[in-house]
């Protein structure tokens, strides 16, 4: 074969490849797709109630006061398993990836000397706060919700009681715990 006979083959490749490719953008222009609000489609089960239903109303979740005439400092030890990949709770126990949280209920924010928190948290702790039942709360449901820009990579706790129950066992982590509301 010449290089004349490989040339035409190659030219005859990209133009095909350049015709589909000026195709496929005038096609395109003309023909705009129209995306969905949201991706993706519904699948219809047997049973299943209908998406034009109304959703239902998310639980109401009582005040963390409420909820901590209940809590178990037990459960809340076992579900603090799930902290301690970067928080310690033993007392002068060192910063993981996280501070130590001994004492941390009534105690300030941003606690930890010689720790480095993020901008929010830091901020927080120079202003004086503290971490009181419903802060903590909050913190634990939704860390970058209620502390903008912190370095808490956890998605949070969505269950109150299970939120409770850590609190309860954080709680119980200092020498004189703060007296329950």
């Amino acid at each position: 074969m010449d290089f004349r006979a490989i040339n035409s083959y190659a030219g005859a490749l990209f133009g095909a490849g350049i015709w589909a490719m000026v195709t496929g953008i005038t096609a395109s222009i003309i023909f705009a797709p129209e995306l969905p609000a949201k991706p993706g489609f519904v699948v219809a089960v047997a049973g299943a109630p209908k998406q034009d239903a109304a959703p239902a109303a998310a639980a109401k979740v009582e005040p963390i006061d409420v909820r901590l005439k209940t809590a178990d400092v037990e459960r809340g030890k076992k579900s603090f398993s799930k902290c301690s990949s970067c928080h310690t709770p033993e007392k002068d126990g060192g910063a993981k990836v996280g501070p130590n949280l001994w004492g941390v209920v009534g105690g300030p924010k941003a606690h930890m000397g010689g720790f480095k928190y993020s901008g929010g948290m830091a901020d927080r702790g120079k202003a004086g706060e503290k971490w009181s039942f419903d802060d903590l709360d909050k913190f634990l449901a939704d860390p970058k919700g209620f502390v903008a820009g912190t370095a808490m990579g956890f998605a949070g706790i969505k269950d109150g009681a299970d939120r409770a129950d850590v609190i309860a066992y954080l709680r119980s982590l200092s020498d004189s715990p703060v007296p329950l509301p």
